[in-house]
């Protein structure tokens, strides 16, 4: 039984997408793994601990750059060498085009739950809706934004690897977990609405 259960198991870098995000994430890439994680650790310090500003960063690396290639440019002509190798920087028109789908498959499933919850009355769905609300207003008076994002960044370079590791384990804990929430949930009695008959 154990075998069958294995062999059927689909394994974490497969679940994944099997790409270089799922190399990234497993840490698999370490060179990539370990820049991501240093550069996000250093971009949260930068912002939330030493109270730098985002748009000043972003303008003085911008200006630091064009600083940069406008006297390489200058230099180069002077000293006849070649100009900085800037690379033609366009959208791809597959790629806006893709963006703009996935925006509309979103926006349209945004809309068919406030369709769900305004025309057709759904009182689960406007229930779901508001916990999910209230959960991140309570999570946004406790933790700022970029620490929700770097806590986020470091959820996923530690969990899927441990995960990895002790996949069984986990999966065995998930089920039994599952089992008993299912038998619970079938003992609590669900009232029956009795409809009145209208003649």
């Amino acid at each position: 039984m154990g075998d069958s259960a294995s062999s059927s198991r689909v394994s974490v870098h497969q679940s994944l997408g099997g790409g270089l995000v799922a190399d990234l994430v497993l840490w698999r890439n370490r060179s990539g793994a370990m820049i991501l994680l240093v550069s996000s650790t250093g971009f949260w310090f930068l912002f939330e601990r030493a109270g730098y500003n985002l748009l000043s960063f972003v303008s003085n690396v911008v200006l630091l750059l064009v600083a940069i290639l406008f006297l390489w440019a200058k230099s180069a002509t002077v000293l006849n060498r070649p100009l900085p190798p800037v690379p033609n920087m366009e959208i791809p028109e597959e790629f806006a085009v893709k963006a703009a789908d996935d925006l509309r498959v979103w926006i349209n499933h945004v809309l068919s739950i406030a369709s769900d919850i305004t025309i057709a009355r759904n009182p689960i769905r406007l229930l779901q809706v508001s916990l999910v609300l209230w959960a991140v207003s309570y999570v946004g008076t406790l933790i700022n934004s970029l620490t929700l994002v770097y806590i986020g960044i470091l959820l996923s370079l530690s969990v899927p690897i441990v995960y990895e590791e002790f996949q069984e384990h986990i999966d065995d804990k998930l089920n039994s977990t599952s089992k008993l929430i299912r038998s619970i949930s079938r003992k609590i009695p669900i009232p029956v609405s009795k409809e009145k008959k209208y003649q």
